[in-house]
């Protein structure tokens, strides 16, 4: 997924957004299959545990069995059909997540190849926010921010200014 491209600005955000929120002494459950972020956050001193590529929306077994007490969603909800039925078995009271917002300028996502790299969600952010107040989930803090492209053309322009990523931090209520 990241042959050609490495997220270095969202991981930067990201990582400095969990280390003002996080003790590294927590555990972290990390949704979806180890990847480089989830190496990173380990390479930072920080406990974490992914899922083993199970189907999330049939599937919230680790999510009951394991033992943490924090869960990271990132960049994952946009691709499951129901993310409500996996915040409903979170079993601990910490949240940090993020997805790309919808961009009114580009279709939502999807892989030709890989049916695993498709986005059924292209969430604005209060649908995020909806999605974790009706779990009883309450954000204590987010950040928006950009993904600009080293790419010539309208759209790489627009994604200077248009806000791409939403990073939340929510505390069960």
């Amino acid at each position: 997924m990241y042959e050609k491209t490495f997220p270095n600005k969202r991981f930067k955000i990201t990582l400095e957004f969990l280390e003002k929120h996080l003790s590294k002494s927590e555990t972290i459950l990390d949704l979806g299959v180890e990847n480089p972020f989830s190496t990173i956050m380990k390479e930072n001193g920080f406990s974490v545990k992914n899922t083993i590529g199970e189907d999330l929306d049939n599937d919230q077994s680790t999510l009951q069995n394991e033992n943490y007490s924090t869960v990271t969603a990132f960049e994952i909800f946009e691709h499951l059909l129901n993310p409500y039925t996996v915040l409903q078995n979170v079993k601990c009271d910490k949240l940090f997540i993020s997805i790309p917002l919808r961009l009114w300028f580009s279709s939502a996502y999807r892989s030709k190849t890989d049916q695993w790299d498709r986005h059924y969600h292209e969430f604005e952010d209060w649908q995020l926010d909806w999605l974790l107040e009706k779990n009883g989930f309450k954000i204590v803090d987010s950040v928006r921010f950009t993904h600009p492209t080293n790419k010539i053309g309208f759209r790489p322009i627009l994604r200077y200014f248009t806000n791409r990523y939403y990073l939340v931090y929510a505390v069960r209520q």
